[in-house]
């Protein structure tokens, strides 16, 4: 498995409530750019929303893959069992929850995209999560000494 971007602002604003795995429907040119590095899941996140069939299905919107000919923030499709479609759509419902882009690995030779329902950390819950990786960061390097 060979991770090609992280969602770093992510890590910092959220707190990961749980992770799915999903593969993405790309045409030729988003993957070689994908393999080549140029994918950006800044300001990106994911929807669920009715298809063309009626059915929901997960969609990968504001993620930028450098390509010439096609829009590179195009909406992308996202594939998922239905049956983890309806568990994101019990948990989502929750007040603070969003389905975010953690990040973009090769698996396989195919492009998968981890995502992961996320809760919004507010400004004091932040500078808790910072002080405690501070402690844990500190401890480690005593361990590393002795």
């Amino acid at each position: 498995m060979q991770i090609i971007a992280k969602n770093k602002i992510l890590k910092r604003d959220f707190d990961i409530v749980s992770r799915i795995e999903a593969g993405i429907v790309l045409n030729g040119e988003e993957i070689k750019s994908i393999r080549a590095g140029r994918i950006n899941l800044k300001g990106s996140y994911v929807k669920i929303l009715n298809g063309r069939s009626g059915k929901s299905e997960l969609f990968l919107i504001g993620c930028h893959i450098h390509t010439q000919k096609t829009d590179p923030y195009r909406t992308r499709k996202l594939l998922v069992r239905k049956s983890e479609i309806r568990a994101l759509i019990g948990k989502t419902t929750e007040k603070g929850l969003a389905l975010m882009p953690i990040s973009v690995y090769l698996k396989s030779g195919r492009a998968k995209i981890e995502v992961g329902i996320a809760k919004g950390l507010k400004k004091i819950d932040k500078r808790e999560k910072i002080k405690k990786e501070e402690v844990q960061r500190r401890l480690r390097r005593l361990v590393n000494k002795n």
